[in-house]
């Protein structure tokens, strides 16, 4: 008999908002499947923490700027899930991303298709590619970012990508709708993380400037999102399909 225990897969789940999400969601009676784009001893670490919690738990390599390595991650997806008796998992979050900071003319082609390749092309592909294998009732969540609703100078090439995946969401959610799988878009204010050189969490001014922008007075912490992501998978919010929610206490209102 096929073992019915929620699975999810996050992408990016080695450190930042990605071990967060793992985190909370492992506290949910959730068993995980991460990922890590190199730092493979990192997320083995997390994988230990998560079975200690008395989760199943695998670590595996991605990058998702690598559209070429789906079909291969997606079989080791599939043989993860025969491991652990599961037919099917059931929640996607797309969270693996970078920040390049550039201002808008000083912006150069290489970077701005590393952020097409990461943010959007990864995230439409890798979908489609994990589908397949994915619960009828499953959810998928998105992680977008507050800059996609104010600006800040430098972010323009970063942001657009994300714009892009707060319409993919919509799209996804229309033509998944068929199977029950709804798709919704979380995000991010700024938080204290390594992101972007780690600027809101070891730059006070940077820190403090966020601060006094936020209507609740400081910037997120990763648990924050972790604690979000993990209420929009949680048991009732099944009828919460195809919105961006953003988690940014407040932020440039």
């Amino acid at each position: 008999m096929a073992d019915n225990t929620p699975i999810a897969i996050v992408t990016g789940a080695n450190r930042g908002l990605g071990l967060s999400m793992v985190r909370h969601l492992a506290r949910q009676g959730v068993d995980i499947i991460l990922t890590c784009r190199s730092d493979i001893e990192g997320a083995r670490a997390v994988e230990r923490e998560l079975t200690q919690m008395g989760r199943r738990a695998r670590a595996l390599v991605l990058d998702v700027a690598k559209v070429a390595t789906f079909d291969g991650f997606a079989t080791d997806v599939a043989n993860v899930l025969a491991g652990w008796n599961a037919e099917r998992f059931n929640f996607l979050v797309n969270n693996a991303g970078i920040g390049i900071h550039a201002p808008l003319m000083e912006t150069t082609e290489e970077q701005f298709d590393t952020l097409v390749n990461i943010h959007l092309k990864g995230t439409f592909f890798l979908t489609q590619k994990l589908v397949p294998h994915m619960a009828d009732g499953g959810r998928i969540v998105n992680i977008s970012t507050g800059l996609t609703r104010f600006c800040l100078p430098g972010y323009a090439a970063y942001a657009a990508m994300k714009g892009a995946v707060e319409v993919l969401t919509r799209y996804e959610a229309t033509e998944l709708a068929a199977r029950r799988i709804t798709v919704n878009t979380l995000a991010p204010g700024a938080i204290e993380t390594d992101f972007g050189g780690g600027a809101v969490r070891d730059n006070r001014d940077v820190n403090d400037y966020i601060a006094s922008v936020t209507a609740l007075g400081r910037a997120g912490r990763p648990d924050d999102i972790g604690g979000a992501v993990a209420a929009l998978l949680g048991p009732d919010t099944g009828w919460i399909n195809a919105q961006r929610i953003e988690a940014s206490g407040g932020m440039k209102l």
